[in-house]
């Protein structure tokens, strides 16, 4: 390990800001949002992109080490302690409605970026552990399904109208947190049973992993009900709506209106670094693990967030994730930054469908 691996520690930011924000919910509840969509967004307009690849030796030896994969998996003791304490806080002290609101759009920050984000790169991990890590970073935002329906479904249709999870041009972000959402939740159930026919698995059985993950969401909905008031259990419930809005933000902004060609077969040309939007802006990439080189975990899936690779020939967003989130939210002025990016054969394509 060497000390420049130490600034994905930085990813452990969002987490000690809610964790303030808990602490002294009276002048620090709203603490997270404004770091991550005030304070980044102002550094990074102030800061260089970083667009350096690593050498080959370089990748072996970061891919062998374990200090990469413990920074993944002490995200799953942290969020919870901060989910729970959040919750006990609440119960406890008599806050106002603003510090709750405040309270609750942190935590979901907690859960999409600590949660949901981690449990994305363990989740393309084969091994048993990374698997069950994933998941439970997955619970609290109501998002068990999402490894299922992302390894074998975004994966495959990505940057195509088959795709949930992919953005149509001139498509809102609130229009996309709803079809993606849903189309996610539907398409995992359709690849659970696929999967289930080629194994030769009755339907109740232990490799029906949406079963599983349905018990465990319904579980820990009945575990908030019965250790808190009706009250805390739906603030925990909003903030889960909180995290997985924010992933479907992030989803929005990683291939809004990129589309792969599609061959007279019927199929579409195979996934390449084209087909996903990248941003180099440094503090937004490490404390991300790496997911803004979107370009590059999409052309090679298998690839650990620490070795992920620049392109010159990806499509780049203007501006880092924080501030693309902000724009996104006033959709016209989504349009008139992204839309003359978009290549013009993908925008051909896109105005046929």
């Amino acid at each position: 390990m060497k000390f420049n691996d130490l600034k994905y520690l930085t990813a452990f930011l969002i987490p000690i800001c809610a964790l303030v924000g808990v602490s002294y919910p009276k002048y620090f509840s709203f603490l997270t949002p404004v770091f991550a969509f005030i304070l980044i967004p102002i550094i990074e307009l102030f800061t260089t992109e970083n667009k350096t690849n690593l050498l080959e030796k370089e990748k072996v030896k970061k891919n062998k080490s374990k200090f990469f994969d413990f920074l993944l998996y002490l995200n799953l003791p942290l969020v919870y302690f901060i989910l729970i304490t959040a919750l006990i806080q609440i119960n406890q002290q008599d806050l106002s409605y603003l510090e709750i609101l405040g309270l609750v759009v942190s935590i979901g920050i907690v859960l999409g970026s600590n949660g949901i984000n981690v449990a994305h790169e363990l989740g393309h991990r084969n091994d048993f552990w990374s698997q069950q890590v994933a998941r439970l970073l997955l619970l609290p935002s109501h998002y068990t399904h999402f490894t299922l329906e992302h390894n074998y479904g975004h994966h495959a249709k990505v940057s195509t109208p088959e795709d949930p999870a992919t953005a149509k041009l001139n498509q809102s972000l609130y229009s996309f947190w709803w079809t993606s959402s849903t189309g996610q939740y539907k398409n995992a159930w359709k690849i659970q049973k696929k999967l289930l026919n080629t194994k030769e698995a009755s339907f109740f059985s232990l490799k029906n992993d949406m079963l599983i993950n349905s018990f465990l969401q319904i579980s820990y909905f009945t575990l908030l009900f019965l250790f808190f008031s009706w009250k805390i259990a739906l603030l925990a419930i909003f903030m889960g709506i909180v995290g997985f809005l924010l992933l479907e933000s992030i989803n929005y902004l990683e291939h809004y209106a990129l589309l792969r060609q599609q061959k007279k077969s019927g199929r579409y040309e195979p996934v390449k670094e084209i087909h996903s939007w990248n941003s180099n802006h440094l503090l937004g990439r490490i404390m991300l693990y790496e997911l803004t080189r979107h370009s590059d975990h999409h052309y090679r899936a298998n690839k650990k967030y620490q070795v992920l690779d620049y392109h010159s020939t990806s499509p780049e967003l203007p501006y880092g994730y924080p501030t693309s989130i902000l724009i996104a939210f006033i959709p016209l002025l989504w349009f008139a930054l992204m839309n003359p990016r978009v290549p013009k054969e993908m925008k051909r394509s896109a105005s046929k469908i």
